[in-house]
């Protein structure tokens, strides 16, 4: 009976005519950029953050989310037509996808993204609707001691998070930490870190070094590129799936829901994971293997709907108990910071309508999504042919304006632009920003549960060990570690990173 209360309440406030325009703003940008390879929902989120200071905490997060799900939707577009997937979750659904469009059924292949993504996305939201109470319950007992060995363990899953050499993202999550502790103590009133920098003493502007880390370096990295895009299809036809095609989809798209539902809750995984996963399992499990990688409808069903369910329950750990499961998450929990709200199971108690309202919201932007795109399909081809010279100029100055209207500070302009150029550095030496992003995002909380719990124990560290659920969190994140270290699993990791360069 209470959920169906909090959902009665979720609907109120998803529904009201402001939200519902702010979440058709989000599917629409998202959609966009899934659509336009190169840009992402990391950076297009992290360049909208300043917009959010002008909303309400509720409408902002239910419009970022908007956003991170409908690129997840939007990537398949590309993916389809030019076998150029907008989004890397949407690579597996290239495969088959971009197949049915050379064979002439690029409006089937569409189709079947659409509703699978819909179907996904209607349970993915009673998935989440269910699972976050218990889950926010059992945070709300947690203790300064457990909060800090729950941090630990969402840095240290952070690993997960890149690929590549562990070591490299064990050295990006902790130089998030050090970037995180800039500013002034706030116990000795000291300033840290600063280099005597005065515009330091409030510590790094999250949003810019968010744009900088992302947008900036994005637009460097694809200022590289020389990918030429050609459609396919100039005109889709047939959007309309005939009764073959539903039987053939209906299955997988609930397998692929299932297992995206599962591993979007976990660190790192998420919708790339779920996709990946839905693709081998369909081929597995198929009576005629062989068709697949020559237009099998189930390879576009299973990974759509995967990766669309791993968006959305990405969510449940960042509502309840304020770790991000992804950059994108990191950045959310940016908004929520920036919009006075500490993250954490407190938001579901003393916030119930943000809580709430962005949960039933994945349900409305997934029905967004079905009634916007397949409608603007041709809108989407004939987008594709823009090219980036035009793009990334409009995104820079967008970028740059968004992060000096925050504090009306020249300053951040410069910190933007250095970390844009640091972000690309670390993209030429193969490493990962995004669990930098966690550790600065994670950090400042890490340190505050730390002094708590020290506090409270007059010193005594064995705190952390004495406490059940604290010492059984240490001795995951202990576990977590030392897997990614495991030679076969670390092999894979690099392979994974040669193949996404």
């Amino acid at each position: 009976m209470d959920l169906l209360n909090n959902l009665a309440l979720g609907l109120g406030a998803a529904l009201t005519p402001y939200n519902i325009l702010f979440c058709f703003t989000g599917t629409l940008l998202g959609t966009l950029v899934g659509v336009l390879p190169g840009i992402g929902p990391t950076a297009t989120i992290a360049m909208l953050l300043p917009i959010t200071l002008s909303l309400s905490p509720e409408t902002s997060l239910i419009m970022l989310a908007g956003i991170y799900y409908g690129a997840q939707y939007g990537g398949s577009t590309t993916a389809i037509l030019i076998n150029l997937p907008g989004e890397s979750s949407s690579a597996v659904t290239a495969i088959d996808g971009y197949q049915m469009a050379r064979q002439g059924r690029a409006g089937a292949a569409l189709a079947t993204a659409a509703i699978s993504s819909f179907i996904a996305g209607t349970i993915a939201t009673v998935f989440v609707a269910a699972l976050a109470p218990p889950l926010t319950a059992v945070a709300l007992k947690f203790g300064p001691a457990e909060y800090f060995s729950l941090m630990v363990l969402g840095l240290m899953a952070a690993v997960v998070l890149a690929h590549g050499s562990v070591l490299k993202t064990i050295a990006m999550i902790t130089m998030g930490l050090v970037f995180g502790l800039v500013g002034t103590d706030i116990n000795s009133g000291s300033m840290r870190f600063t280099m005597d920098i005065p515009e330091l003493a409030d510590g790094l502007n999250f949003v810019a070094v968010a744009v900088g880390l992302f947008g900036i370096a994005e637009i460097l990295r694809n200022l590289e590129g020389t990918t030429e895009r050609s459609t396919v299809v100039r005109k889709v036809h047939g959007l309309m799936p005939n009764k073959e095609d539903l039987k053939a989809l209906l299955a997988p798209a609930l397998r692929g829901t299932a297992l995206g539902s599962a591993l979007g809750i976990l660190p790192g995984g998420g919708a790339i994971l779920a996709s990946f996963a839905s693709y081998a399992v369909e081929k597995k499990i198929s009576k005629s293997p062989e068709r697949f990688g020559k237009g099998a409808i189930e390879g576009v069903a299973g990974p759509e709907a995967a990766n669309n369910a791993g968006a959305q329950t990405s969510f449940i750990p960042m509502l309840t108990l304020g770790v991000p499961a992804n950059p994108v998450m990191a950045l959310m929990i940016g908004a929520m910071i920036i919009q006075g709200i500490v993250p954490g199971p407190q938001v579901a108690t003393s916030e119930p309508a943000l809580f709430w309202g962005v949960i039933v919201s994945m349900w409305v932007g997934n029905l967004l999504l079905v009634i916007l795109n397949l409608p603007l399909i041709g809108v989407w081809v004939r987008l594709l042919t823009v090219p980036y010279s035009v793009l990334f100029p409009a995104i820079l100055a967008f970028a740059s304006i968004g992060v000096y209207s925050v504090n009306s500070n020249t300053f951040d302009l410069y910190v933007m632009a250095a970390f844009g150029l640091f972000g690309y550095a670390l993209s030429k030496l193969d490493f990962e920003p995004a669990p930098m992003l966690l550790g600065f995002v994670l950090g400042p909380l890490l340190e505050e549960h730390l002094r708590r719990a020290m506090v409270i124990s007059h010193g005594d560290p064995s705190v952390f060990v004495t406490r059940p659920i604290s010492a059984t969190l240490l001795i995951l994140a202990v576990l977590v570690t030392a897997i990614a270290f495991v030679p076969s699993i670390a092999k894979k990791r690099e392979e994974v990173f040669v193949e996404d360069d």
